[in-house]
């Protein structure tokens, strides 16, 4: 017979001490021994085995236990004890939103009730997303925290590897991830959906689904504000913070290694007083002449002339159908060079590399020559070496 919510909540409340004690058990050893089971519930005085089974509290591994995944989740969130992931982990929400997106724009025509339920999928899928970096960003300021006031005493070589090992396998790549100016990032592909979900939220004939484009839209707005804010904390607090435990870190055990053989090399003067002046005894007289110079200041009158610049913004979907139908491009640099020849009779390197940005499309397939072959395209004063691509239809040779 399942259990009430109310009284799985009421046990979770009056059992928590020794819930949190299996829990930090788990986080430790990966696994509730049957003997550790025993010994902490004796210690507590509470024979709840039984109970943390039948509410599914606990689960059987072989002859041992560990927490069901949501307790485990709901108890780290509740303590604040999240432990880093690597980026790898987070990275798995590219192929999800990814491949959600492909789908939602196939079936933009289709079935209106699975297009709904792949929106909401896709939202879900979003939020689920930002808490891994939420909780991730947290989980290395803390540790970063507890490295800087050493309160476990961790020596100092151990310290320049942790700092070292959380700058290069957690930081940089995570950073990376929230990079929206990277074209492979999970920030690129969501501010893709939020161009599409904007347009859409406008203009659908369905009105449920235009509604979960809107919900969607500004989801997208909210998360992206957020993942500004933790790619902050990532450069402005944490990453300075890493690289001082580091640096103070080589710096105190190159002193403790000299101070292990102090004799081996002549000790350094460094606590001998010297005074040094900083400037020349003929300043005042120096900086006397250069004020002479402006008593008798002439006016000068400046007059600004405003030059008016074209304003062009790149109409992607215009230059994406172009593409298509010109499928398959043989040479695709030399295409865009022309493209803008025909369209604006000169190129501006501005319009060249926005025009490059189609080759990104996922329903297009890029191809190179088995050796790499290259060319030389000319923009105003600029020659550019590119390599040559044949660009056709996904899928199709």
């Amino acid at each position: 017979m399942k259990a009430e919510p109310r009284t799985i909540l009421r046990f979770l409340l009056e059992y928590f001490d020794i819930i949190s004690e299996l829990y930090d058990t788990q986080s430790k050893d990966g696994i509730i021994t049957f003997e550790t089971l025993n010994q902490i519930t004796e210690k507590h005085g509470f024979d709840i085995k039984i109970q943390l089974l039948e509410y599914k509290v606990l689960s059987n591994v072989n002859e041992n236990y560990e927490i069901r995944t949501v307790y485990y989740n709901l108890i780290e969130f509740i303590l604040s004890e999240f432990k880093p992931m690597l980026p790898e982990t987070i990275e798995k929400y590219h192929i999800s939103i990814a491949e959600l997106f492909r789908k939602i724009r196939e079936q933009l025509n289709g079935d209106k009730v699975l297009l709904n339920q792949r929106i909401s999928e896709l939202s879900n899928e979003i939020r689920s997303f930002y808490e891994m970096v939420e909780k991730n960003t947290i989980s290395l300021l803390n540790e970063t925290r507890e490295l800087k006031a050493n309160v476990k005493k961790v020596d100092y070589r151990e310290k320049i590897i942790r700092a070292s090992r959380w700058i290069d396998e957690y930081i940089i790549p995570l950073n990376k991830i929230l990079d929206i100016n990277h074209s492979a990032s999970i920030a690129n592909k969501l501010y893709d959906v939020s161009e599409f979900s904007n347009k859409y939220r406008l203009n659908f004939d369905d009105e449920n689904t235009r509604v979960q484009f809107e919900r969607l839209y500004f989801q997208l707005i909210q998360v992206n504000d957020n993942l500004l804010r933790q790619s902050k904390i990532l450069t402005n607090e944490l990453l300075p913070l890493i690289e001082r435990i580091r640096t103070e870190s080589i710096i105190l055990t190159g002193w403790i290694t000299f101070l292990k053989n102090p004799y081996k090399q002549k000790v350094p003067k460094i606590l001998k007083r010297k005074e040094v002046t900083v400037y020349s005894q003929d300043t005042f007289f120096n900086a006397a002449e250069i004020f002479e110079q402006f008593k008798n200041e002439e006016d000068v009158y400046f007059d600004e002339v405003e030059v008016e610049a074209e304003k062009w913004i790149f109409d992607k979907e215009h230059y994406t159908q172009k593409l298509k139908e010109n499928l398959p491009v043989d040479n695709f640099f030399k295409w865009c060079n022309k493209t803008l020849k025909d369209d604006y009779k000169k190129v501006e390197i501005e319009k060249f590399f926005a025009l490059t940005s189609l080759a990104f499309d996922e329903n297009l397939l890029l191809e190179y020559t088995a050796k790499p072959e290259y060319e030389k395209i000319k923009i105003n004063d600029l020659t550019l070496t590119v390599p040559k691509i044949k660009i056709n239809n996904h899928g199709i040779s």
